[in-house]
C-alpha cells in the first residue's frame, strides 16, 4: 500500500502544492534575471551529482546505496526548499522559478541518469531500468500535478489562494508520513547501514549548502539570491527520491535500498538546514 498507492499520491499532492504557488510570471523572471537562474540551474543539474558521486566513491558505499545517493542528487528542490527560502528571507521568486523549471526538466533527465548510474555502480547486478516507463511515471506524478496546480492558479486565482495553505499543510503531513513510513519499514536495513550512510547524507547536505552559497558569492549575486541558490542547491526533494527508488524495482513489497538514502536524508536535512536558514534570516535583519 505504501509503495503502490500512498507514496505516488503523496508526491502528486506535494507537486500540486508546488504548482499552486507558480505563475507564468515566475518563468518569465528567468529571462529577466538569467545570471542568477543559470547559476542556480547549473548548481542543481551539474554540481550536485558531481559532489554526490564523489562522496559515494570516497565512502565506498554499497552499490545499491550509491545508486540511491545518485537518485537523491538528481532530484530538484521541491516545496521544502521554497518554504526554507522564504523563512530565510531569500529570493523566493528565484527559488520558485528554479524549483518549477528543474522539476519539469527532471522528468526528462532523471530516467536516463538513473539508468547510467545504476550501470556504473552495479554493473550486471543493476536493475533493468525502463527509461520510458520511469519517465512516464515521473511525468504523471510530478509534471501533471504541477501543471494542474498552475492552471488552477491561473483560472481560479481566488480559490487557489484560498486552498493553497491547506494543501501545503497536507503536503507537509504526507511528506512526514512517507519519510517515517520509509524508515520504519526498513529499520533493520537502516541500522545496518547507518554508519556508512548517515555521514554521507549529512556531509552532502552541508557541502551543497556551502558550495551553493560560495558559487553565488563568486558571481557577485545579492544576499537574497545567494540564500535562494544555496538552499536550492542544498535541499533535495526526498519524497521524489524515495518514489524513483521504488519505481525502478518491479513488484517491491517493501521500500528498496535505492530509496533508503532519500528516506534518511528526509530527516537529516532539517537538522542541517534549519541552523543555516536561521543564520541567513538573522543576516537579513
Amino acid at each position: 500500500m505504501l509503495l503502490t498507492v500512498f507514496l505516488p499520491l503523496a508526491l502528486a499532492i506535494i507537486m500540486f502544492s508546488l504548482g499552486l504557488g507558480l505563475t507564468l510570471a515566475d518563468f518569465r523572471r528567468v529571462l529577466l534575471r538569467p545570471k542568477a537562474f543559470a547559476i542556480g540551474a547549473a548548481s542543481q543539474l551539474i554540481l550536485i551529482p558531481i559532489v554526490a558521486y564523489a562522496l559515494a566513491v570516497i565512502f565506498n558505499l554499497p552499490p545499491e546505496l550509491a545508486v540511491g545517493i545518485m537518485i537523491l542528487s538528481l532530484c530538484p528542490g521541491g516545496v521544502t526548499s521554497n518554504v526554507l527560502t522564504k523563512y530565510g528571507k531569500g529570493d523566493l521568486a528565484l527559488s520558485i522559478s528554479l524549483t518549477g523549471i528543474i522539476s519539469l526538466v527532471a522528468v526528462a533527465t532523471v530516467p536516463f541518469l538513473v539508468a547510467f548510474f545504476a550501470d556504473r555502480f552495479m554493473g550486471l547486478d543493476a536493475p533493468a531500468v525502463d527509461v520510458t516507463a520511469l519517465g512516464l511515471s515521473m511525468f504523471l506524478i510530478t509534471a501533471v500535478p504541477v501543471i494542474l496546480g498552475m492552471l488552477l492558479r491561473g483560472f481560479a486565482s481566488g480559490f487557489a489562494q484560498t486552498i493553497e495553505r491547506a494543501v501545503e499543510k497536507i503536503a507537509l503531513a504526507l511528506f512526514v508520513i512517507v519519510v517515517v513510513g520509509a524508515v520504519a519499514t526498513n529499520w533493520r536495513l537502516l541500522v545496518e547501514n547507518l554508519y556508512a550512510l548517515g555521514p554521507v547524507v549529512v556531509i552532502l547536505n552541508v557541502l551543497l549548502l556551502a558550495l551553493g552559497l560560495g558559487l553565488a558569492r563568486l558571481f557577485s549575486l545579492s544576499r537574497d539570491e545567494a540564500t535562494a541558490i544555496s538552499i536550492e542547491t542544498g535541499i533535495q526533494n526526498a519524497t521524489l527520491g524515495i518514489t524513483v527508488g521504488s519505481l525502478i524495482v518491479e513488484q517491491a513489497s517493501a521500500l528498496p535500498p535505492f530509496s533508503l538514502p532519500s528516506g534518511v536524508y528526509g530527516i537529516t536535512m532539517y537538522v542541517v538546514s534549519i541552523p543555516f536558514v536561521l543564520w541567513r534570516r538573522r543576516l537579513a535583519g
